[in-house]
């Protein structure tokens, strides 16, 4: 990928840019699956973590964990989730909204005051649609969007998993990126567009 496709998938739909990293060690919690499934989940955020080159942790000292994901069959069942809205400020109107748009996932990031990752909260509404997708598919498609913050048009029309002999994998353009993002030389956060530059120079080195 050269550096104006690279910026693309940070450049919001407002044109501002944004690219930012987690800054600690990613600790995730999973709610509302089947212990089967838990295992599944769990390791495909350990292999986009693995992939990135950054850290997991058994607890996070300030939130416990830091990487929470909910599944659920209908939003309301949301609304009854001890705590949820002293986690999220104002969690009623965010369900509000999903459920007037019939939106089935929702993601939310909180940032550190150097503006790195801190927290991530992922939603997912169960529906027909994402009922038919394989838990690893899922799981992966989930750990590579909550690794990094992309641009909210990142994936609309190029998502980042493709299909190897029937086997859903990540798409090794998309893991250079992760990975040079990554790069301990590159800043935990960017706001302007020259940062892709930097990027697409480490493309090559992460082959």
């Amino acid at each position: 990928m050269d550096a104006d496709q690279i910026a693309k998938l940070f450049t919001r739909g407002d044109g501002s840019y944004l690219c930012a990293r987690w800054g600690r060690p990613i600790v995730p919690v999973v709610f509302g699956v089947e212990d089967a499934t838990l295992g599944v989940i769990k390791g495909g955020i350990e292999a986009v973590v693995g992939l990135a080159g950054h850290k997991m942790a058994e607890t996070d000292p300030e939130l416990g964990a830091n990487l929470m994901l909910f599944f659920c069959r209908d939003w309301a069942e949301l609304r009854v989730v001890p705590k949820l809205d002293r986690l999220i400020e104002g969690f009623g109107g965010v369900l509000d909204r999903l459920e007037a748009a019939g939106a089935n996932q929702y993601r939310l990031f909180r940032y550190d005051a150097s503006g790195a990752i801190r927290a991530c909260f992922v939603f997912l509404r169960m529906d027909a649609a994402l009922a038919e997708v394989p838990a690893g598919t899922l799981a992966l498609s989930q750990a590579v969007q909550a690794i990094l913050v992309w641009s909210d048009q990142a994936f609309v029309s190029r998502p980042p998993l493709g299909m190897l002999d029937g086997v859903a994998v990540l798409k090794p353009e998309i893991a250079e990126v992760i990975r040079a993002v990554y790069d301990p030389m590159m800043p935990l956060v960017a706001t302007d567009a020259s940062h892709a530059l930097r990027l697409a120079a480490r493309m090559p080195a992460v082959r």
